[in-house]
């Protein structure tokens, strides 16, 4: 009887999954016991793909949890992670049957307490610091009296209507408000780009462009000022070409946007008082300015007057000065007629003199005489005898110059025939044409011509030069070969030998 029925193998009766199900199956208990966790832990390995997902690691000293945050959900984080923070991450568990693993899809992360963040702040102040966006180099100087103030802070809080009324005040200028949330994931986004826009406006056009820049906010955690230490405001707030005030928070908060501006004020309020002058002490100081000038002036006009008056009573009197040129005038034009008459008459009888040896018949014997020489000196240029001493001059300056070239051509050729045998006599004279020869030269490790055996066995090194180039030797090739049995030396053959 127990022959007929087979007894079941062991697990036989256990129910069979496809590898589908049963991932199924683990996917949907893991994400009905795990629908919602809270996860402490430090990021590790973060990955930004172009899709916008964030992929993440969370670990401790024994275990790591894969973790993923879709792009949506990353866009409004108010903290973006960043390796090694401690966070507290909310969201839900599920599986990635593709790789047999479960994670964390996250909905939300924290720093894990306010170590965590202050540790992520330092971090981020010194990599910009270390880029330099806040050496004292790149601060720009505020501008004593801005014509055009742009504010860029909450419409809606007490912040701009403590800066208003501060600037209306001290000294009423044109303001531009550039409204923006001042915490919350949208903050440093918005922020960023008011001071861009601000710096994009055109100078002179429809919009004036703001001579000052103030970013203002009221007091708050440093959750709630988180949006000003963020990257993107700090640069944006370091690359604006105008001047920047920042008023973030109460004196004793101190943002990342404190270091990058170009002066901060510990308050909103003290943004205004910095950013204008008091018009009335402007004023008073101007009344002060100008009573001194006025001072000045007339202090000066009277010691001036009084000077001149002093120089003027050591000058004598104007008719006492006059007195002797009218008498010296009064003189000479008492002499003038007589000196006129008398020079009137000199010049007659000078010209008399002149012109009674100038006659008619005297110039035409000089005028005649003149031709008569000229006329002589005429017959004696004959022309055709000219052009002949010239025809011949050129016929000796022609052979002259054909002799000249001969004699410079065997001058030359004479030259270059002295120095062809000069060269030849050098290559013969010099060792190169001996080493080609068959001879060498040997030289030592310093370059030295050896001559002797000796010399050659205490050198450490040799060198031989051939007619082709050089040989170096160890100290050991260059050892003495062993003793072979004296053979009769052979006669070299002609014109053949050795140095060494």
């Amino acid at each position: 009887m127990s022959d007929l029925i087979d007894d079941p193998t062991p697990g036989e009766n256990a129910p069979e999954f496809s590898v589908s199900d049963l991932s199924g199956a683990i996917k949907r208990m893991i994400e009905g016991e795990f629908a919602h966790v809270r996860v402490r832990g430090e990021l590790g390995r973060i990955s930004r793909p172009r899709s916008g997902h964030i992929y993440l690691d969370l670990k401790d000293d024994r275990a790591v949890l894969a973790g993923i945050i879709w792009k949506g959900v990353a866009s409004r984080l108010a903290v973006q992670p960043e390796e090694g923070m401690e966070v507290v991450a909310t969201g839900r568990l599920t599986t990635f049957p593709g790789q047999s693993r479960y994670q964390i899809v996250i909905e939300d992360i924290k720093p894990a307490g306010m170590g965590a963040l202050m540790a992520m702040l330092e971090k981020r102040k010194a990599q910009l610091a270390g880029e330099g966006l806040f050496a004292p180099e790149l601060k720009k100087t505020i501008p004593y009296l801005p014509e055009v103030i742009g504010v860029i802070t909450s419409p809606s809080g007490a912040v701009i209507r403590d800066i208003l009324h501060r600037l209306r005040d001290r000294f009423p200028r044109k303001v531009m408000i550039w409204p923006v949330a001042v915490q919350g994931e949208k903050c440093a986004a918005e922020v960023a780009r008011a001071i861009q826009g601000f710096n994009a406006f055109t100078p002179g056009g429809p919009l004036p462009r703001p001579d000052l820049l103030i970013v203002a906010r009221g007091g708050g955690s440093v959750e709630d000022l988180w949006g000003f230490n963020e990257e993107i405001v700090v640069r944006a707030a370091a690359a604006s070409d105008i001047p920047l005030i920042s008023a973030v928070g109460h004196e004793t908060d101190t943002t990342l946007i404190d270091f990058a501006s170009d002066k901060r004020a510990p308050t909103p309020t003290a943004a205004a008082e910095l950013a204008v002058p008091v018009r009335l002490d402007l004023m008073a100081w101007l009344d002060a300015q100008d009573a001194r000038l006025t001072h000045a002036l007339t202090s000066g006009l009277s010691s001036r007057g009084q000077r001149l008056r002093d120089l003027s009573r050591a000058l004598p009197r104007a008719d006492t000065l006059l007195d002797t040129a009218r008498q010296r005038l009064d003189t000479w034009s008492d002499r003038l007629p007589a000196a006129l008459i008398r020079s009137v008459q000199t010049r007659r009888v000078k010209l008399s003199e002149t012109s009674g040896a100038l006659r008619p018949g005297l110039l035409r014997r000089a005028v005649d005489s003149d031709r008569r020489r000229l006329e002589g000196t005429a017959a004696r240029l004959n022309i055709h005898a000219l052009s002949r001493d010239i025809d011949l001059k050129k016929r000796d300056l022609a052979r002259l110059t054909v002799r000249f070239g001969d004699a410079a051509t065997r001058q030359t050729t004479n030259w270059r025939s002295k120095i062809e045998a000069l060269d030849r006599l050098r290559e013969t004279l010099g060792y190169t044409a001996t080493l080609q020869r068959g001879y060498a030269v040997v030289r030592d490790g310093d370059g030295a011509v050896l001559t002797r055996k000796a010399a050659a066995a205490e050198a450490a090194t040799l060198e031989i030069e051939f007619a082709d180039g050089r040989l170096p030797l160890s100290s050991q090739s260059a050892a003495a070969p062993p003793a072979r049995p004296a053979m009769k030396p052979k006669k070299p053959p002609p014109n053949q030998g050795s140095l060494f």
